[in-house]
């Protein structure tokens, strides 16, 4: 979108929460709320040197939440003409008058809604036409094919650009709305040597189109990283230290955020329940959320209730500070808000000042997994069990890559067992870590 397009697009928005609103007023609910988006996109994937799809797409969606007193009724459409719009409300309203009496239920309050909106600078618009997009995801798996003899396939080089705007309104009279871009390039190739084949992938993501990283850059390293899994071999069953690398590190650190969500705490399915003021992890650990980091793209002024995010500590040298919450199970607990509704902006995970060279050296000997398979981890008791690859490390040196291996722990004990966090930070999501050294995990193997 052009940034006049866009800037008519937020208004068209605001403009349509605000009809919703008054329509549900006029219906008599007691309070309401709406948020919508509103975007376009461009999507190419070449395959072995030829387009194998192409796709352009323009969406836009409102939803409606109504309350009667305690009782909650919603709606949504991807519709946004006036009589849409007073079909959906009327649909909502109906809901709620036959939905259940929920002392928690209704707005957050108003008191926190956001009245300050620094300029985050989350909006990148690309000019790429669909010929410039082939071309760019042609030139990226070209850069692999064409790296190493041995990368025999490939499942593609593709580029997804997307740009739009959020808007989100409510009866307490807060109406606010930004745009907002997503743009990437990934490249995935198969190796193949003898009998043994082997799969890998690179990619990279920002919000401005001049952060993304070379496409034969992309692909170079996807074919590198494919590479070097030929010749996997299975383990024997050990115990032994294991290095995630900053991309999968991530990962760690989203599960205690499903754990410390609202939703798991009242449920009492969280293998962190009761753990506030608590040592969770390793005492040099320590998380914060920034959600005011320019062009970060977990960045925003207010979580989808229209609450004002600021920066916040959930985890200062080990002991847990914080819960994840939005109004209702905040309610729920007898607690406020943490300005999470819709998820978490920017968790910065702190590092001791190793690199990721010197975590391999401290590690001296065990395991660096590469990829993850499969959804084992249980965050009601915290067990961890997963399918993993990766390379064997002896003498600070990699001596063979590894498959069809498992890591299996617990998550207490992992979170515990962090002996170090490297100065690599991947800033390709919500959470900014970089890569974490554990202490002796399970591998599980022949």
């Amino acid at each position: 979108m052009a940034a006049t397009e866009t800037e008519q697009s937020l208004a068209r928005l605001k403009s349509s929460i605000g009809s919703a609103l008054e329509q549900a007023h006029d219906a008599g609910a007691s309070q309401a709320e709406a948020s919508a988006s509103a975007g376009s996109g461009l999507s190419v994937t070449v395959r072995k040197q030829a387009v194998e799809t192409l796709e352009y797409h323009r969406d836009q969606g409102l939803s409606v939440t109504v309350y009667f007193g305690t009782r909650k009724g919603s709606a949504s459409t991807t519709d946004l003409r006036t009589e849409s719009l007073h079909e959906t409300v009327a649909k909502a309203c109906s809901l709620a008058r036959y939905g259940a009496e929920d002392d928690a239920s209704g707005l957050a309050d108003a008191e926190r809604m956001a009245t300050e909106f620094p300029e985050l600078d989350l909006y990148h618009s690309w000019s790429l036409d669909a010929d410039q997009a082939i071309e760019l995801a042609t030139e990226c798996e070209a850069a692999a094919l064409g790296s190493d003899k041995r990368i025999s396939n490939s499942e593609g080089a593709t580029v997804n650009s997307h740009e739009g705007g959020r808007a989100y309104g409510n009866s307490h009279g807060f109406l606010a709305a930004y745009p907002d871009s997503q743009h990437s390039l990934s490249c995935a190739v198969i190796a193949a040597e003898g009998s043994d084949m082997q799969r890998d992938y690179e990619f990279t993501v920002a919000r401005d189109p001049a952060d993304l990283v070379g496409g034969e850059v992309i692909g170079r390293e996807a074919a590198e990283k494919t590479v070097k899994r030929l010749g996997a071999v299975k383990l024997d069953t050990r115990v032994t230290p294991v290095i995630y690398p900053a991309q999968l590190a991530r990962g760690l650190f989203g599960h205690a955020i499903g754990a410390l969500r609202g939703a798991s705490l009242y449920r009492r399915a969280s293998f962190l329940l009761d753990s506030l003021g608590q040592v969770v992890f390793a005492p040099h650990v320590s998380v914060t959320e920034r959600p005011h980091i320019p062009k970060a793209l977990g960045s925003a002024a207010f979580d989808d209730e229209g609450v004002a995010t600021r920066d916040r500590t959930l985890v200062e040298s080990g002991v847990l500070k914080g819960y994840v919450l939005a109004s209702y199970y905040a309610r729920k607990l007898g607690m406020q808000s943490t300005a999470n509704a819709g998820g978490v902006h920017n968790l910065v995970v702190s590092n001791t000042g190793a690199t990721y060279a010197d975590l391999v050296q401290e590690m001296g000997t065990g395991f660096i997994v590469t990829e993850l398979m499969g959804q084992g981890v249980n965050t009601v008791t915290g067990d961890y069990s997963r399918g993993a690859t990766g390379f064997w490390v002896e003498d600070g040196e990699i001596v063979q890559p590894v498959h069809e291996v498992t890591i299996a722990g617990n998550l207490r004990d992992m979170y515990k067992g962090m002996l170090a966090i490297a100065t690599d930070t991947d800033f390709r999501g919500g959470i900014h870590t970089g890569s974490v050294l554990l202490d002796n995990v399970t591998i599980a193997g022949n």
